[in-house]
């Protein structure tokens, strides 16, 4: 999926879109941020050092999973994040790196959903987290 279509699942805009790519197979969710150098969160994060935020990892994270909520969700839900547990962070994220982040839904019921998710760079483990999801009615993408 391209940006577009990941806009059309979850309806995050800019400056908050943290997903560029996505894809599902096999009941993974794989999603790609380039960080060019620019963003927001960089500018004062930190000066002359400039690191992604470990809580925006996991909103990068987080967004891509959403990415498997798409076949379970009605076009009048938006997910909202409800828990973040054992953030892990192991290398830091920088301008120039690619973020590709992996997502499987571990465990589902009614609305909620429970998810497990881990980021890499280059093939370099960098953050990992468990997170669960409410489908909340009355939300537009």
């Amino acid at each position: 999926m391209n940006q577009e279509e990941i806009k059309q699942i979850i309806p995050h805009r800019d400056n908050m879109l943290l997903v560029q790519e996505a894809e599902v197979m096999d009941g993974v969710a794989r999603a790609k941020y380039h960080v060019s150098g620019e963003e927001w969160f960089l500018k004062g994060h930190f000066p002359g050092n400039p690191v992604v935020p470990g809580v925006v990892l996991c909103e990068m994270m987080a967004q891509g999973a959403c990415v498997l909520l798409a076949g379970q969700a009605t076009s009048d839900v938006t997910p909202m994040f409800t828990s973040l547990d054992k953030a892990r962070f192991k290398n830091p994220v920088r301008p120039g790196d690619t973020l590709e982040s992996q997502s499987t839904i571990t465990k589902h019921k009614g609305p909620f959903y429970w998810c497990e998710a881990k980021g890499y760079v280059d093939g370099k483990l960098c953050v990992s987290a468990e997170f669960s999801f409410a489908l909340v009615k009355g939300g537009d993408k």
